[in-house]
């Protein structure tokens, strides 16, 4: 996998990169705009344990970057957000039964879910990162035939099978969800874990920890929106107001606001 630079040009990648589409298709391609605009609620599935992404806080608040950001987008349209939690490896099942009208999620792009569904412009970049709590394992061949958790049916779990990493792995533990990945390296269940960097990165900030993200085997990807394939125009909606938020600062004060940069 590739090495790739840190940074905090990452937000600003992913908003030049979908900042430069403007919305292509009207809103009379298909209804599904329309049926949102008349119920008056956009509903959104996530789960609850993606922080900083998507999480519930002490006051059991649903908080984080992605709620702050759709908050905004339902506010422009004068929509009022549903949030809907969802059992990640169910999401497309989810979308497709008509039980939400998005994914909005720290969900990563890749192949299959580009099949799945009509993705939004992405909206932000994130890494993949392996994390360790042993400080002797600092490098990759030094957690080769070690146990490596990792968040099932996410795109993580798909970039671990097939590398070098993964194949060598004593053994790959599929776990529900990111905090629960946390805890399995903390107990010593696994030795490793394979996932995002700002979870990563925001989790020890945020509890005062120092487990080591390696700077070997990262790979880059970029978060969207999932919409069902038919949703054309709801698609295209967002996507207008996610670059006029990028156009007129909002974006990167959300981004400060939840990543400090």
């Amino acid at each position: 996998m590739k090495k790739v630079l840190v940074a905090v040009s990452m937000i600003v990648l992913a908003a030049t990169l979908s900042g430069c589409k403007e919305k292509v298709e009207s809103s009379s391609v298909d209804p599904s705009f329309e049926k949102v605009k008349s119920a008056g609620v956009l509903v959104v599935g996530h789960t609850p344990v993606f922080p900083p992404m998507v999480f519930v806080n002490e006051n059991n608040e649903r908080v984080g970057f992605d709620v702050d950001l759709v908050t905004e987008v339902c506010s422009r349209l004068g929509l009022r957000l549903e949030s809907r939690e969802i059992e990640w490896a169910n999401k497309e099942e989810e979308l497709n039964s008509g039980s939400i009208d998005c994914i909005w999620n720290g969900m990563s792009v890749d192949s299959a879910r580009a099949r799945a569904m009509n993705l939004s412009d992405p909206y932000l970049t994130n890494r993949v990162v392996f994390v360790v709590k042993d400080s002797s394992l600092n490098h990759l061949d030094s957690i080769k035939g070690k146990r490596i958790g990792v968040q099932k049916a996410s795109t993580a779990q798909l970039l671990l099978d097939k590398s070098e990493v993964g194949e060598s792995a004593k053994e790959i533990v599929l776990i529900r969800d990111l905090v629960p990945e946390i805890e399995a390296l903390d107990s010593g269940t696994v030795d490793a874990i394979y996932v995002d960097e700002v979870f990563a990165k925001y989790w020890n900030h945020s509890h005062g920890m120092a487990y080591t993200i390696l700077e070997e085997g990262l790979y880059n990807e970029f978060y969207a929106v999932g919409f069902r394939k038919k949703d054309k125009s709801l698609r295209d909606t967002v996507n207008s107001i996610l670059n006029e938020l990028k156009r007129d600062g909002m974006f990167v004060e959300l981004s400060v606001k939840w990543f400090g940069k």
